[in-house]
């Protein structure tokens, strides 16, 4: 039967297992597959699996009772293998990678954040900072501006907000850096100029958390932080 993958975790690792619900309908029961020094906490995953909100809530439920009580590599929702065999083969295939990323995951939590600045803001700050951006605006706006004039202007305001929010984003990431023991950086979507996962160890939780306040503070109500975490370092993993 095919089985569902919720954490690696090491031997000693406590294992408190009892009163959580695996994924399916019904729940399913929870079990370790022990190889070695390591262990995978797996369940019999459902024939029908899809991201439903009482499956995913199990997912990170067992994710956070095994954070509480040791070091993990957490799988993302949906991980399944063949039978428990097939865990069991891959744990030891893995054992020198897999005890090498708890080892590095030892005693940290992630935390995920996501920033953007109002665009109307933005737009203004251009207007008033760049000379050339201005002119053509007054030029458009005047009746006085050439056929090309509103194409230059879209095309200097897109590189304007380029530059800018990279400039943003790198400086947010710099004044974080030095409390995180590493970082992931993703592609941005939508109006965010930042997307980035801080591995960030429990000894400097509170200055990074400290740091991460004051940011958003002296960048003004033009910006919107959202900081998630502690959460599971599945970026890590």
């Amino acid at each position: 039967m095919a089985v569902y993958i919720y954490s690696i975790t090491g031997k000693q690792h406590p294992l408190r297992l009892d009163g959580l619900n695996g994924v399916g309908e019904p729940p399913a029961g929870l079990r370790a597959v022990t190889a070695g020094p390591l262990c995978a906490v797996v369940s019999d995953a459902p024939e029908d699996l899809r991201p439903k909100r009482r499956d995913v809530i199990a997912h990170q439920a067992v994710q956070e009772r095994l954070m509480a009580d040791g070091t993990v590599l957490p799988m993302r929702f949906g991980l399944v293998a063949e039978s428990d065999e097939a865990v069991l083969v891959a744990l030891e295939q893995n054992a020198a990678d897999y005890t090498d990323r708890l080892q590095a995951l030892e005693g940290c939590s992630e935390y995920h954040l996501k920033a953007s600045q109002d665009e109307d803001a933005l737009l203004r700050q251009i207007l008033r900072e760049s000379d050339v951006a201005r002119e053509l605006n007054e030029e458009i706006r005047g009746g006085e501006a050439a056929p090309d004039a509103p194409l230059r202007l879209g095309e200097l305001v897109t590189q304007e907000v380029q530059a800018r929010q990279e400039a943003l984003a790198a400086g947010v990431v710099e004044a974080l850096r030095p409390f995180a023991r590493t970082l992931e950086s993703s592609q941005p979507t939508g109006s965010d100029f930042l997307n980035v996962s801080f591995l960030v160890t429990e000894d400097r939780e509170e200055a990074f958390l400290t740091t991460e306040l004051s940011v958003a503070h002296q960048m003004g109500d033009d910006f919107d932080f959202r900081l998630n975490g502690p959460l599971p370092p599945y970026s890590f993993v």
